[in-house]
């Protein structure tokens, strides 16, 4: 794992002071070594910093040519089957002179050029540039596991693992783009191809850029709508089960490939459980495995963590996390995150990563299960609410919309709060009433896409006028409308589970452990997004992946045969932190500083006087939602830290 960036000037405007800036910007990244390469006389630089895993000897050091120095690539990541793909350049006469990945990754290139791509299995972000045809590639790979940025304006390209290597070229400007803040408090991360600065993109996964003469290509070689595209499998659910199992095995034991120390993230939910049984079941040294705590009970899950890892025989660590520490490591996050992200466990994510490395420099992290096996129960929510109001007759469905037009948010909150001493708690309530509302209105019309996208928002569109402009609603948004529109003939839990995987996987679950780890110089893998197992589950019928009720009913079953079964039987939990405590207690201080009316009002970007009554609220114990502001406050220390 590593950090790569680089540039290509067609001002010819070269500086290698600058290509070593943006490159030891990532020095967390890859502290094992460093290099660059600069072309003056075309204006290329490609720079790179190395966390080394395998072959770590200086045979590995980046950038790296091919034998006439015509090719170079500076290169993140790991690709599993590199031992395969050398046998067979090694059939076709070439020779090589480490044991390392990047290596073969550069002869492939010169074998089959771009189309080598679809010989890798594994997770990389790269560069490669081809001073015969004077091209500089881009590559990311499907799932989105490796981060690559660019900014392109003015005759100037460049590239990077993270913003904060963009930045640090003097010609970058730190322009914040008004159109990805409304996307950034609406999901809570800015979704690619956007990023939160002007003329600075995200290479979505499954891509490669194309660069000459100053010209900027995108190509698409991947995309998983194309296997939920395909025929369903045609066979038993046991023979499905049994094939599932030998790719999960086959995917989990890639990712143990290593020259250093590997441990294992287990949560005590069923996907981190499935990748340790399964690991333990088929190696033959004891496994490392990590989990953070609280102190907090209802939001702590290492004790099932801990019971998984004595059956397995593991061996295990564990830690808890405390209001103090955690109000160390937000004041962390605007520089681990150099964009704003909402996602609260990015807190515990950080610690579970410090934590390992102390042990290990390569961890296996159970992320995509959710996505693939249909595991989050918005899925199964939003799919049932639209069914059921379906059902009821168009005039019955047009009076209900009608009547909570009537009820605004504010008029039912203020009901809840004077009657809730006979209703139900429930926590956001106006918030929940808001978005059900919205979600079936557009049920009513039909409209599946702003439905679900609707039951993904942490603000409403409205609550986003409030605070900022009134054209919030007018950005476009083709992660969502694409996906939706090409499986427009699917059923709408598929849709939901594609969008997922293409947009809240890649931008914040992703990009949350990716940033996270290397932090702390720990390289992540992500085993149960192999292409292979992707494409295979994309084609698993739905009603098996939610069979009977039980949600990955697949991996389950499989599960159940290394775990017993008492030992997951427990309602779901995400990996969450006691917000809503902590910000109205021991860290109430960051909201009162940050979202202060008069410095909102000084900075003028949103609507002061509403943020403050919101913060009045919320200390007062009105029923604000805390995400909201939880959002407010990430982007606020952001700036302060960039701008």
């Amino acid at each position: 794992m590593c950090g790569i960036t680089g540039f290509w000037s067609f001002n010819k405007k070269t500086e290698k002071a600058v290509l070593i800036s943006m490159r030891d910007a990532l020095t967390h990244r890859g502290p094992d070594d460093a290099g660059v390469y600069l072309d003056e006389k075309l204006g290329v630089g490609l720079g790179h910093r190395r966390l080394s895993i395998l072959d770590l000897s200086s045979l590995g050091h980046q950038p790296m040519s091919n034998d006439t120095e015509s090719i170079w690539i500076t290169y993140n990541g790991e690709v599993y089957n590199f031992i395969d793909i050398k046998k067979e350049l090694v059939n076709k006469g070439y020779n090589f002179k480490s044991n390392t990945d990047t290596e073969v990754l550069i002869k492939a290139y010169e074998e089959w050029g771009i189309n080598c791509v679809h010989k890798f299995i594994g997770m990389f972000a790269l560069a490669i540039w081809d001073s015969r045809e004077k091209k500089l590639y881009l590559l990311r790979d499907r799932a989105g596991v490796k981060p690559l940025f660019y900014y392109d304006k003015d005759g100037l390209f460049l590239f990077g693992s993270e913003l904060k290597a963009l930045m640090k070229h003097p010609d970058f400007k730190r322009e914040v783009n008004p159109n990805a803040l409304p996307l950034y408090f609406r999901y809570g991360y800015v979704p690619a191809p956007f990023t939160i600065f002007k003329n600075t993109y995200k290479l979505r996964p499954g891509h490669y850029l194309c660069i000459s003469d100053n010209n900027v290509e995108e190509v698409k070689y991947w995309d998983i709508v194309d296997f939920y595209l395909q025929e369903p499998i045609k066979a038993s659910d046991d023979e499905i089960l049994d094939e599932l199992e030998s790719l999960l095995i086959d995917s989990f034991k890639y990712r143990l490939i290593s020259d250093v120390p590997v441990g294992v993230f287990l949560s005590g939910g069923t996907d981190s459980t499935v990748l340790t049984a399964l690991l333990q079941k088929n190696t033959n040294t004891k496994l490392k495995t990590f989990t953070i705590g609280f102190y907090e009970n209802e939001y702590n899950e290492a004790k099932w963590a801990k019971k998984i890892a004595s059956y397995l025989g593991t061996d295990h660590t564990e830690y808890h996390l405390s209001v103090k520490e955690s109000f160390n490591i937000i004041q962390k996050l605007p520089e681990i995150y150099d964009e704003p992200l909402a996602d609260n466990s990015g807190i515990p994510t950080y610690l579970l990563s410090r934590l390992t490395r102390q042990d290990v420099t390569v961890a296996l992290s159970a992320d995509g299960g959710d996505e693939l096996f249909c595991g989050y129960k918005r899925f199964r929510d939003v799919s049932c609410l639209n069914r059921l109001f379906l059902r009821l007759p168009g005039y019955m469905r047009n009076s209900i919309i009608k009547a909570l037009s009537v009820l605004s948010p504010a008029k039912v909150e203020y009901l809840y709060r004077t009657f809730n001493f006979i209703m139900p708690s429930m926590v956001n309530f106006r918030d929940r009433y808001a978005k059900m509302r919205n979600m079936l209105s557009e049920s009513n019309d039909g409209n599946l896409e702003n439905m679900y996208k609707i039951a993904v928002s942490m603000w409403m569109p409205e609550d986003l006028n409030r605070i900022m402009s009134d054209d919030c609603n007018s950005i476009s948004e083709t992660h969502f409308e694409d996906t939706f529109h090409q499986l427009r003939d699917n059923d709408f839990v598929t849709q939901m589970m594609a969008v997922d995987f293409k947009t809240y996987l890649t931008d914040d679950i992703l990009t949350k452990v990716d940033r996270a780890t290397m932090s702390v110089s720990l390289e992540g893998r992500d085993p149960f997004l192999d292409h292979r197992l992707v494409q295979y589950v994309a084609r698993i019928p739905v009603s098996l992946l939610n069979k009977n009720g039980v949600s990955k009913y697949p991996l389950k079953q499989i599960l159940y045969k290394y775990v017993p079964k008492e030992l997951l039987e427990r309602p779901k939990h995400g990996f969450t932190v006691p917000l809503y405590k902590w910000l109205k207690g021991d860290l109430s201080t960051l909201v009162l500083h940050y979202l202060n009316e008069d410095k909102l009002k000084k900075e003028g970007i949103f609507n002061a006087g509403v943020v403050a009554s919101w913060v009045k609220d919320y200390i007062s114990g009105s029923s604000i939602n805390v995400n909201k502001l939880w959002s407010l406050l990430m982007f606020e220390m952001w700036k302060e830290k960039w701008l």
